[in-house]
Formats: C-alpha cells, structure tokens, sequence
C-alpha cells in the first residue's frame, strides 16, 4: 500500500480508512492498541475520528519504535489471539457464573433443621426478620439429657419467656432460620444439624460436645403476650 503521511491525510489525499489500513499493515500491535486502532478496519474507521488518525500518523513518524519490526505479531494472527482470549474469559465467567448458582442453589436447598408440630399456633402469622419473640423451650441431647430449659429448670413463678430478635444471629442459626418458619402460639420439635447449632467446638460448658445433633422443644408465644 502507499504510504500514508500525516500531511497528506491532512491534505484530504487519502481517506480516514485508508489511514487506518496504512498503521494496521505498518505499526506494531502494541502501537494500534494504545491509539485503540487496533481491531477489524471497517469497525475502526467507522468509530474514529480524523483528529484521532491524524493524531496517530504523527506518532508513528515521530516514533521510530512505532513500527512493525520483524517478531513482531501479525495484526490478523493478533486480532485472532485476542478474540480466542476473550472467548475464553467469557466461557470462564460463564462457568464461574453457573458455579455460584449451583453452589447457591445448593445452599438454599441444604436446610439444616427438621420441624414437627406438637401444636398448631393459633394463627397463620409468622414472625419476620427482626421481630422481638418470646419464646419457651427445652433443649435436649438425643439421649434425651436436657442441656437447657426455661420451662424444665426453674419454678413456675420464676419462669420467663426467651426474648430476642429473630433472625439477627443472637442465637444458633437452627433456632433464627425454624422459629420463621412458625406460626405465633405453634409448639414443634425441632431437630437441629450440628452445622446450624455449636458446630466443630460445641459448647462443653452446657454438655454439648463438638459436632452434636440437638432437639428443642419449642413454643412460640403469641404477641398479645409479648410484653415488649
């Protein structure tokens, strides 16, 4: 192809594509890429304006290390380096993408808790996240030794309902995650995986080893009778 100047492009003797090809056949990938000419011509020229192309014709008669030497990449075998890099990156975000949503979905679908209903509540409203509730339980191991009770453990005129915001993370995610699911005046057992309980270090001081199943007898007061 004839060489194409600065000049003579400023002089209207050659058309912005025509440059275009000009630096594509003769400058270096890494000198296209930093004017951002580097791509299919018709693609470039369409989006590049004649500043932009007279800008990079000054620069490469300019900067001998502009041009194409003899290692350097041809600009077809660049374009289609970077084409194969960009379809890679995009099967990788996709697999990545679809590898949360599984792990999502599998988490989602891993509950850790069983829930028998010993009473039906006296309504169908449930507690949501957040909500103060007040609650009676009996916490056993499957032996059936009691570890924990409000119920079991102190005279009658002494018993007080737990109160706590459900949800919040103040008590073991067996407890936040079962007791949404009841409704205000239920009493179920609920059956609690070591996961959603104390987990690896359990809590030895309450008789809990690591690793341990716990069952919890649990009513849901109503809120009429939540004094908060």
């Amino acid at each position: 192809m004839t060489t194409v100047s600065a000049e003579s492009f400023k002089s209207d003797k050659c058309t912005k594509k025509e440059a275009i090809q000009y630096l594509q056949e003769n400058a270096a990938v890494k000198f296209l890429q930093e004017q951002k000419l580097f791509g299919k011509l018709q693609a470039i020229a369409k989006g590049s304006s004649k500043d932009k192309v007279l800008t990079a014709l000054e620069k490469f008669e300019a900067d001998p290390d502009a041009r194409k030497g003899d290692d350097d990449t041809d600009l077809n075998a660049a374009l289609e380096a970077t084409k194969a890099l960009k379809i890679k990156e995009a099967e990788d975000k996709k697999e990545a993408k679809e590898a949360a949503k599984e792990e999502a979905l599998a988490n989602a679908e891993k509950c850790g808790f069983t829930k028998r209903v010993i009473t039906k509540g006296k309504t169908h409203m449930k507690p949501e996240k957040g909500s103060v509730v007040a609650v009676w339980y009996t916490g056993k191991l499957e032996d059936g030794t009691i570890f924990d009770s409000n119920v079991e453990n102190a005279r009658k005129k002494d018993r007080k309902a737990l109160k706590f915001k459900v949800g919040t993370g103040l008590v073991i995610r067996g407890w936040d995650e079962a007791l949404l699911t009841m409704c205000y005046g239920e009493k179920a057992e609920i059956n609690i995986d070591p996961d959603w309980a104390y987990g690896k270090k359990g809590m030895p001081s309450a008789g809990i080893q690591p690793n341990t199943r716990l069952i919890f007898e649990v009513e849901l007061e109503c809120p009429v009778n939540i004094g908060v």
